[in-house]
């Protein structure tokens, strides 16, 4: 177990290699949900489309990054799901106000400022997520506690008892 645990510490990449994983894998999937909101916001309401896009890129990029940017050894769990289903809600909201903004600032802005300034807003929630997801999602607990031990009487300097043992532990 303690070799699996070795193997999976040394495969574990680093966090510039990490960042550079998670903008390529990430950036992909971002790049195309642009173009799919986009395309879909035709057909419905832009915030719609963005959230159905959200929800299909947020399932994809997290096995994507469990996978092969964090190095998780496999398939996401559940709870790994969740936690970046949170930190994606969170980008949606950015890229929803970004685009607020932009219609308040300009009531026609034409497509190419819609994608800049959805992709920047993307970008930059990106990064927030980034950390959210190295630091909460996929960290890696390294330093694993050891379990307390009993003080003996020779070491507390008391008559060993379960009272001792107890206090102890």
């Amino acid at each position: 177990m303690e070799a699996a645990a070795l193997n999976q510490k040394q495969s574990a990449p680093g966090a510039l290699a990490s960042f550079a994983r998670f903008v390529l894998c990430g950036g992909g999937v971002g790049v195309a949900s642009s173009l799919a909101v986009a395309a879909l916001a035709s057909w419905m309401p832009w915030a719609l489309a963005n959230a159905l896009i959200t929800a299909a890129s947020t399932l994809l990029a997290t096995e994507l990054h469990a996978r092969f940017t964090f190095g998780a050894g496999g398939r996401a769990t559940w709870r790994q799901h969740a936690q970046s289903a949170g930190s994606a809600a969170a980008a949606y909201a950015v890229t929803c106000v970004a685009m607020l903004v932009l219609r308040h600032l300009a009531a026609d802005p034409g497509a190419l400022a819609e994608q800049a300034v959805y992709l920047s807003a993307s970008a930059l929630a990106g990064v927030a997520r980034f950390a959210v997801l190295r630091l909460v999602v996929f960290a890696r607990h390294h330093a694993r506690r050891t379990p307390a031990r009993p003080v003996t009487a020779a070491v507390a300097g008391a008559p060993a008892g379960p009272k001792t043992l107890c206090r102890a532990a």
